[in-house]
């Protein structure tokens, strides 16, 4: 898994950035102890592939 933008992440799966966050919303807490900065434009490798596992988004 590598880093993604946000928007990377959200063309992936087929939804706009603001979709894609509010999505992220219930896992914030979550997130930000994964390291997720709330207003960082790219995302971590590892917080990538948890949003991607949670909704079955194919970033390969």
């Amino acid at each position: 898994m590598k880093a993604m933008s946000k928007q990377q992440l959200a063309d992936c799966a087929g939804v706009s950035v603001k979709t894609l966050m509010g999505w992220c919303k219930r896992y914030r807490a979550e997130l930000e102890r994964m390291g997720l900065q709330p207003k960082a434009r790219v995302l971590p490798p590892n917080v990538v592939r948890f949003i991607a596992e949670r909704y079955c988004i194919d970033v390969e």
